[in-house]
């Protein structure tokens, strides 16, 4: 994606509280979208991670994210645009929603 793209275009707070309905248990917060999940055990929560990467490589949009034992920490803006949440940011989040356990 361009930087000239509308998908990197700074979205909005209303913007984004609209689209964080469809998203239980993210967040917006300075600049970002989050997400902490816990899963069953560590090696679900490298699974997850395994998979979320996948989906970040197609999008050519990856997410800052870290691992502690079941939990992952996960933080999406994007960097070309000044830190800002866009439309590439949720979609990466929509993609990673579908591995992530119930809030």
């Amino acid at each position: 994606m361009s930087p000239g793209s509308s998908s990197l275009r700074p979205l909005t707070d209303a913007e984004i509280a609209f689209a964080l309905r469809e998203l239980p248990g993210w967040s917006h917060a300075n600049h970002a979208l989050l997400r902490s999940a816990s899963f069953l055990s560590f090696d679900d929560a490298i699974c997850f991670m395994m998979f979320a990467a996948s989906e970040a490589d197609a999008l050519d949009h990856h997410p800052d994210w870290s691992n502690y034992n079941n939990r992952v920490e996960i933080r999406l803006s994007t960097h070309d645009n000044g830190d800002q949440v866009t439309r590439v940011d949720l979609e990466l989040a929509r993609r990673m929603q579908a591995f992530l356990p119930p809030c």
